[in-house]
């Protein structure tokens, strides 16, 4: 019988190639089973099975459209927000961003301006110019991006109130505030998700699949390093700071439109459900790790749970408890979640090798 032809690395053709490529996609399999994405997805699915079993209404379309409402503006801030946190920096004022370009809405609107391409123009520039003015201070002048963005929290949230008061303006055009809001045909999903979703598979592939994304990472773990191979690490992460105001001017137009309202108090704390979800969802607040398929689940899980705790009667208050209760899990979860991997893996024999 003739002998096997000889494997271009030593041994026979179709003996260890088959078996390592099988042992490498298990261990690839056994990676994702015990990510923590995974792990978001399955408390995810627990929600919702636990949620429809014992509160009524909450399998019902209805509810599913108003947690599609309600994830909409905090998806539109955690995207960017999951770039700026992957780098090291955060910001903090998104919130008050959301209020200022709001209110400014409602004034151009008092003024006569009532065409809403120009409205939604003026506001995506303006929270453009709001997230440059924190990317200027944390890169030009090199100052932490937490304090410039509480003082710019702080800041912005008065401007808001310079400009409208304690007024608010509801007499939008039904067509706008409907139209904002309007399900996809069939369904009762508003279509505005559609715009989420593609903006999520844009953020995506720039994190994941390009080169910016890995300098991303690379600034986060270490930015001098960074800077030494070649990365404009301060270039990079001004940017961030203008996309960052742009989406969260983006989601005052549709806070604005869906509550038919422009206040100087709209999104008020809406910073803390952000940070919660980006962080819950397993970016690390140091910077250089998480991906944004734990992002987006993280958000859709925050809000379910919420709807499903208002439907069952839960004050207020305890909400606020839980999400920062979820805040400090997300910071804690997972580190403890890698130390338990890291000793898992130094007790794990080593594989012998193959036998010739």
């Amino acid at each position: 019988m003739a002998e096997p032809t000889p494997a271009p690395g030593g041994g026979r053709a179709g003996r260890a190639p088959a078996g390592r490529g099988t042992a490498g996609r298990t261990a690839r399999w056994r990676g994702v089973a015990g990510s923590w994405d995974a792990a978001l997805l399955v408390a995810l699915a627990l929600v919702v099975v636990a949620g429809a079993l014992a509160v009524e209404g909450v399998a019902s379309p209805r509810f599913w459209r108003f947690v599609t409402l309600e994830v909409i503006p905090i998806a539109l801030i955690a995207l960017p927000m999951t770039l700026v946190i992957i780098t090291g920096e955060i910001d903090l004022s998104v919130a008050s961003i959301l209020g200022l370009t709001c209110t400014v809405m409602g004034q151009l609107w008092l003024w006569g301006i009532s065409s809403l391409p120009v409205l939604i123009a003026v506001a995506l520039l303006l929270g453009a110019l709001l997230g440059a003015v924190n990317g200027v201070f944390v890169t030009a002048f090199g100052l932490p991006s937490l304090a410039v963005t509480i003082g710019t929290l702080a800041l912005y949230r008065g401007l808001a109130y310079v400009v409208l008061g304690d007024r608010a303006v509801a007499d939008y055009p039904p067509g706008w505030t409907t139209g904002a809001i309007a399900a996809i045909p069939g369904l009762t999903i508003p279509w505005m998700i559609i715009v989420v979703a593609v903006l999520a598979v844009v953020f995506g592939l720039l994190l994941h699949a390009t080169p910016i994304g890995r300098g991303l990472y690379a600034m986060g773990n270490n930015a001098e390093a960074a800077r030494f191979t070649g990365i404009h690490v301060a270039r990079a992460k001004f940017w961030l700071f203008v996309a960052t105001g742009a989406m969260s001017a983006l989601a005052g137009v549709f806070w604005t439109l869906r509550y038919a309202s422009a206040r100087a108090d709209n999104g008020n704390g809406l910073e803390l459900a952000v940070v919660a979800a980006v962080l819950l969802g397993g970016v690390s607040i140091f910077g250089g790790r998480g991906r944004l398929v734990g992002v987006i689940a993280a958000v859709v899980l925050l809000g379910i749970l919420r709807n499903v705790l208002q439907l069952a009667y839960v004050p207020a208050n305890t909400l606020t408890i839980i999400t920062g209760s979820l805040l400090i899990v997300s910071v804690v979860g997972p580190n403890v979640a890698a130390m338990l991997r890291d000793r898992l893996r130094r007790r794990r024999p080593a594989a012998p090798l193959p036998q010739e």
